[in-house]
């Protein structure tokens, strides 16, 4: 497939790449890192919250004895900008198959004044440890090959204050999911892609916290449009994901008193579902 291969030529790897220079925390001791989050990953004007999880949950992998992320639940206090933050860490408990520990991270407002922006509980293990023993009744999403899907650069006009994350993002969506993009939404709250990141960085659990919050918002093909901002979102990571790009699959059943859930599906190149989340989040109703 031509998309695939242009990824490809361009691979960066695990541990030298955007995506790993962008997330970086620098310890300052106890448990207390510094970031700089980056506004390449904004939509609009507001830091992506899939970012921020992955930014919190490098934080906990160095802060806990265990290195991957098996859980990680985040409520979303206040929105994130780009610039400095502040993020502490504390282990709750630590074991032989999972540690479990707690994080926030904290930004000065105009006056000074330190705000929490995100708080996260998590549980972290071995993925590499867990039995190969799968039973499951969950198939991968039906999307059409990449050179059959579309992305942000297929379309007429970037949506002004928006394309920062888009860029660093390796997109195709399936057509069934972009009547939003014509003006004509399905109304099925469906969103469907093709995922990687731009450089062509292979996924691990920590950027698997991104894919589930990557896609443009199933909002869009309920017939909304504007921010969707996540009030809460829990992510599970199931497995090491296989190289190579990842299917996104994302649905919303239910919309009621302004607020909606999006669950969402990740599948890896082996057919395997490697994380799966939910969210809640508030829809902007006209």
């Amino acid at each position: 497939m031509p998309e695939a291969a242009s990824v490809q030529a361009a691979r960066a790897t695990i541990g030298d790449s955007e995506f790993d220079r962008d997330t970086a925390v620098t310890p300052r001791g106890a448990g207390v890192y510094d970031v700089d989050l980056s506004a390449g990953w904004t939509i609009i004007n507001a830091v992506n919250g899939g970012y921020l999880l992955a930014v919190l949950g490098r934080a906990l992998a160095d802060a806990l004895p265990h290195s991957d992320p098996f859980t990680v639940s985040a409520h979303y206090l206040t929105a994130s900008q780009p610039g400095p933050a502040v993020i502490r860490t504390d282990v709750v408990r630590t074991g032989r198959t999972l540690s479990t520990g707690q994080a926030s991270l904290f930004q000065c407002d105009d006056e000074g004044r330190e705000i929490e922006r995100i708080r996260v509980l998590a549980s972290y293990g071995d993925l590499d440890s867990l039995p190969d023993d799968v039973r499951t009744t969950a198939l991968p999403p039906a999307i059409p090959p990449m050179d059959q899907c579309f992305g942000p650069q297929d379309a007429p006009a970037p949506i002004p204050g928006s394309s920062a994350i888009a860029d660093r993002l390796f997109l195709k969506l399936d057509p069934a999911t972009l009547g939003w993009a014509l003006g004509a939404p399905s109304g099925k709250g469906e969103m469907r892609s093709w995922f990687g990141l731009a450089d062509g960085r292979d996924a691990d659990p920590l950027s698997l916290l991104l894919a589930v919050d990557a896609l443009p918002p199933t909002a869009f093909e309920i017939g909304l449009s504007g921010w969707v901002p996540t009030v809460e979102l829990t992510a599970h990571v199931r497995s090491r994901p296989a190289p190579g790009p990842l299917r996104v699959s994302i649905t919303t059943r239910n919309l009621a008193g302004g607020f909606l859930e999006e669950d969402a599906e990740v599948w890896d190149s082996e057919d395997r579902l490697v994380a799966q989340s939910r969210q809640l989040a508030r829809a902007r109703l006209a």
